[in-house]
């Protein structure tokens, strides 16, 4: 077996301990994470972390590192993101053989209750702040979010290495009728840095501290309407009213291009195409 599938709390915790400069208790509790393996830890002065060790050849170096800079940024300007330990070492990846790492401080809190109309405009000002840092600059080494290239390649996955001999044309001229359709709508978009997975469960509502949005594994380069529509609690345009509440509290950060919602229903269609594709890549995962 490799490594990766033998990481064990005997062979990280030293390796944690020495890279942290800290001494940890015996904790180490696994969390949910479908590719990475993700522990919390326990500094005998009782802090917690949550150590994530990145699948060896899933992400370049590089592109991790463009989720922390994202990250940095968005602290920079005082949006409330968990962002990475600084390390022994001077950064904040570490390697522990060929498994690159991160440690972050642990933050709790419960999910973001989004039903009133004060909600709707509060998360809108919260994402027209990130995407003021998300247009500093460009994630190079992250996708940028594109039917007629991303969404094209992970169909080409899909009839590669996916779909079953019946089913192979079908799915294809679909796909080709959905990506065709949706092309048009993206020119004349801009693209930033986005977050990719902005949903309620990943923004976290911390009593007398406020909001704080975690999981940024997903950022990449897109339309900032990609971080919309995940929030909306139906089909556009049968929740308008919810839009435009978060399009009030963003407005106060940031303009917003008035075409982009007719990106979104098929920006869902792209990401039921992703996640098929991600499904695929897993199968043989340790």
């Amino acid at each position: 077996m490799d490594q990766f599938s033998q990481l064990l709390p005997d062979t990280f915790l030293p390796a944690l301990e020495e890279h942290l400069d800290v001494n940890l208790t015996a904790l180490a509790r696994a969390l949910p994470s479908y590719i990475n393996r993700v522990y919390e830890v326990q500094a005998t002065d009782k802090t917690f972390y949550v150590a994530k060790f990145y699948r060896p050849g899933r992400w370049p170096l590089r592109a991790i590192r463009d989720e922390h800079a994202f990250l940095a940024d968005c602290a920079e300007i005082e949006i409330p993101v968990v962002c990475p330990c600084s390390l022994a070492n001077g950064d904040t990846l570490g390697q522990l053989g060929n498994i690159p790492f991160a440690v972050f401080p642990r933050r709790a809190g419960r999910q973001f209750d989004i039903e009133s109309d004060e909600a709707w405009t509060r998360a809108g000002m919260l994402l027209g702040r990130i995407h003021n840092a998300g247009s500093r600059t460009k994630a190079e080494s992250r996708q940028t979010l594109d039917p007629s290239t991303t969404t094209r390649a992970y169909v080409d996955q899909l009839l590669n290495d996916g779909a079953t001999e019946k089913w192979r044309q079908p799915f294809g001229d679909i796909c080709s009728r959905i990506i065709d359709t949706v092309a048009p709508y993206f020119e004349g978009q801009e693209t930033i840095r986005i977050h990719g997975d902005f949903h309620v469960g990943n923004i976290l509502d911390r009593p007398d501290e406020g909001l704080l949005v975690i999981d940024f594994d997903d950022m990449m380069n897109g339309p900032p309407v990609q971080d919309f529509w995940l929030l909306l609690p139906e089909r556009y345009p049968g929740c308008k009213h919810q839009l435009e509440l978060l399009l009030g509290g963003y407005r106060q950060f940031r303009d917003f291009n008035p075409r982009a919602p007719l990106l979104i229903e098929g920006l869902r269609a792209m990401r039921m195409i992703y996640f098929t594709a991600w499904c695929a890549m897993q199968r043989n995962d340790a």
